[in-house]
């Protein structure tokens, strides 16, 4: 007789045990987002943990076609990497929204949009619609986080609204014009002095009417508006006047985004905290090497996650009183 009213109390004990865990799990709820603005229907994928009152994360991808999830048709494969961070940051009660870029993924022109018409600051007014969306659906706390080029979309994103803070991961800190000299410089020496006049013109606010059919892809008529707008803007400058608290990440073994590039960040905005992840690359994975055959081989490896540091980072950022 003790002996099953004493399996009966364990029974009970482990019952409420069981139950009491069930009530501590974050119920994630997942919500496709479409949002309408300038010629295009924005796609995006909201991952809502319990009180809006919450925070919130409004995840920009990075440069070229990359999609809501971190991935690129450029590049055979996935990696995963900002589905991956939205996933760890609602497992932590953390919400997110992240998006296609437009005429990336789901989120697509309205018909007729050609290429020469996108412009950089086209980009920013996506965001905002985005960060509008999120403000609109009742979440109080919205953090800005962009990764790459996207760090530059939400730094200016963060000027022009009140964010509860600003988070940069492998962005750039200088302008894109003088990245790119950067990148050409190994070109023959003919097309680097091209390349570079083309720059110094585009940066300048003027189209280059003749085009070297060995730079074309780079320079093509289509995408100079594009580039002209882009070069306007200069990180350095705008993070200085930013007003927000403010989270600089950057990777030891990123082979597009340097170190220096974060450095630039922080020394013109002394307030933001700079965090350099050892053996972290351009998507945000654990590889050892700079060696860009041995490195890239991550960017179609969805089964690697991104780094613990850098999710780890972004917690503690967001849930910092």
């Amino acid at each position: 007789m003790k002996s099953i009213i004493k399996s009966s109390i364990l029974f009970s004990i482990l019952l409420f045990c069981f139950f009491n865990l069930l009530a501590q799990e974050k119920p994630v709820d997942t919500t496709e987002v479409s949002v309408t603005t300038k010629n295009v229907t924005l796609s995006g994928t909201l991952f809502t943990t319990g009180n809006k009152k919450k925070a919130v994360v409004l995840i920009i991808a990075g440069s070229g076609p990359t999609d809501r999830d971190g991935n690129s048709p450029l590049i055979k494969g996935k990696n995963n990497s900002l589905l991956q961070i939205a996933a760890v940051l609602a497992e932590n009660g953390i919400s997110s929204l992240r998006y296609d870029k437009r005429g990336i993924g789901k989120s697509k022109l309205r018909q007729g949009i050609t290429e020469d018409s996108l412009l950089f600051s086209d980009m920013v007014n996506d965001a905002e619609a985005l960060y509008n969306y999120l403000k609109e659906n009742g979440f109080k706390k919205i953090y800005i986080a962009g990764h790459s080029e996207g760090s530059l979309i939400g730094m200016v994103l963060a000027n022009k609204v009140d964010p509860a803070g600003y988070i940069s991961i492998a962005g750039v800190g200088r302008n894109a014009a003088d990245i790119l000299k950067e990148q050409l410089a190994t070109l023959p020496e003919n097309l680097k002095d091209e390349s570079y006049t083309a720059l110094d013109s585009l940066k300048d606010g003027y189209r280059i009417k003749k085009v070297n059919p060995q730079l074309f892809s780079l320079f093509r008529p289509s995408v100079q508006p594009y580039l002209i707008s882009w070069f306007t803007y200069d990180p350095e400058k705008i993070i200085k006047v930013l007003n927000c608290r403010i989270l600089i990440l950057q990777g030891t073994t990123d082979i597009q985004v340097k170190e220096t590039d974060a450095e630039n960040l922080k020394a013109a905005n002394p307030k933001a905290k700079l965090v350099i992840i050892k053996n972290m690359n351009h998507i945000l994975k654990e590889v050892n090497t700079l060696d860009k055959a041995e490195n890239i081989k991550s960017y179609s490896n969805p089964v690697l996650q991104v780094m613990k540091q850098l999710t780890d980072e972004m917690i503690n950022f967001i849930k910092k009183k």
